[in-house]
């Protein structure tokens, strides 16, 4: 009788080990080697994702909110051309992202300089997270929040010749624009491998990848096809400031998820990128408000919202690396360097960079790589760099040279691909379209109904 017990005893033992080897195949407590096994793969993390999933919806706002900003600003016969660039580049790059942009932007490394075809139309972009971009987020959602800085980039250099390019022309360009220079720069300093990431280079959110970038294309762009008529004596001022502010107000909201979700995480790291995001934008407006109080005897709305977006470009890139006092620092020099380029720059050399694109997200963002430099400090992100004024003038050195390759190459693909389009195409409205107005001749609208 002991002997059958002691059987049963054992069956039912067998048992229980069995079943606890099956719950830890599948939704059971795993056993010790089931957790061995599981940390190997990266597991989502739903706070993570939620986190980035909602920072994602918040870059995607930043477009419509440029949309408004820059509407704002250009004659109101030019409102719904700029409207609708905005929302054809948010359309556009979305479907060039998925079927390229992605895979050339940061998929596996060719020789530093471009991701390969492999990830292209997302293949192999799936549900499950790639540990060297987001172990805690699914890749797909981590492609989202990358295509929507992909989005505002070219978006941002529409700025420079707003008022007198063709639809068709802008389309085109955008497309070629997108593919040619924002993929390889974006590889270049956040993909895998990529030459300037390898180098050190320390760009948070976008200060070279999107700001650099597009700034010193608008300058490009605004050189190439020249001035607008009767630019400057019969230029008029902007048609609606309210819209610009809402503008403005949307970009400054939405930008908490461009940078703090620049982290990827929820975290800590996450929290100081919008606390710094904040407080450079805050700095920078009152700064800018100062300056029009010294050299224009009162403050004005368009300056104050200026520099609150200039604060903004110039944090993007130091976020996730400086503490409250490189924010401010960020913020006052990105006023006083964007107000001299806007204000005495602009006029003494006499380019119509009509939004003032080139002005504040080139020149912020070169500041802001630069400055990146200067305030870096391994206390608020240990993965990252102390600048020169924590004692490592090399990293300062770094940031220049990302600054002066990216310069370079946008300059050089910005003008070869303007000629090109010019040459098949032609970049710029006739005359007579212009004096019209672009809302009219390009879309057969108007963003305003005159009641007799």
């Amino acid at each position: 009788m002991k002997r059958w017990l002691k059987i049963a005893m054992w069956a039912v033992s067998l048992s229980v080990l069995s079943m606890g080897t099956v719950l830890a195949q599948t939704d059971g407590v795993p056993s010790a080697g089931a957790v061995a096994g599981a940390a190997a793969v990266p597991k989502v993390d739903m706070g993570d994702t939620a986190w980035v999933l909602v920072c994602t919806a918040l870059v995607m706002l930043m477009t419509p909110g440029l949309a408004f900003f820059y509407g704002g600003l250009v004659r109101r016969k030019n409102v719904l051309s700029i409207l609708m660039q905005c929302f054809t580049v948010l359309c556009l790059v979305s479907v060039q992202w998925v079927l390229v942009g992605y895979s050339l932007s940061f998929g596996p490394d060719v020789k530093g300089l471009i991701g390969n075809l492999s990830w292209a139309g997302l293949h192999g972009v799936g549900m499950e997270p790639n540990a060297d971009y987001a172990a805690t987020i699914p890749h797909q959602v981590f492609m989202m929040f990358q295509m929507m800085f992909a989005v505002i980039t070219p978006a941002l250099i529409l700025g420079a010749f707003a008022e007198r390019m063709k639809f068709g022309s802008f389309c085109v360009f955008v497309l070629l624009w997108a593919t040619l220079v924002y993929d390889p720069v974006a590889h270049w300093v956040w993909g895998v491998g990529g030459v300037l990431r390898t180098m050190g280079a320390l760009d948070f959110a976008g200060g070279t990848v999107v700001h650099i970038n597009a700034g010193v294309a608008a300058l490009v762009c605004a050189l190439v096809l020249g001035r607008r008529q009767g630019y400057p004596a019969r230029v008029s001022p902007p048609h609606n400031l309210p819209f610009a502010v809402l503008g403005a107000a949307l970009l400054w909201f939405g930008w908490f998820g461009f940078n703090a979700g620049s982290a990827l995480s929820a975290n800590g790291l996450a929290g100081n990128a919008f606390m710094v995001t904040h407080i450079a934008a805050a700095m920078a407006g009152v700064a800018w408000a100062a300056l029009d109080l010294i050299f224009s005897k009162r403050p004005t709305v368009l300056g104050i919202i200026t520099g609150a977006v200039a604060g903004l470009v110039a944090i993007t890139p130091a976020a996730g690396f400086v503490g409250v006092g490189g924010a401010l620092g960020i913020g006052v020099g990105v006023s006083v360097i964007c107000y001299f380029f806007v204000a005495v720059v602009k006029n003494r050399f006499g380019y119509d960079d009509s939004l003032d694109a080139f002005g504040v997200h080139g020149i912020g963002g070169l500041w802001g790589a630069l400055a990146t430099g200067l305030w870096a400090t391994k206390t608020v992100n240990a993965a990252g760099a102390d600048g020169l004024l924590f004692g490592n003038p090399l990293q300062l050195w770094i940031q220049t040279k990302a600054c002066l390759v990216t310069i370079v190459y946008s300059a050089v693909m910005t003008y070869v691909l303007l000629k090109v389009v010019d040459k098949l195409m032609g970049l710029r409205v006739s005359e007579q379209d212009e004096r019209i107005g672009l809302d009219l001749t390009q879309h057969r609208e108007s963003g305003y109904t005159t009641l007799e």
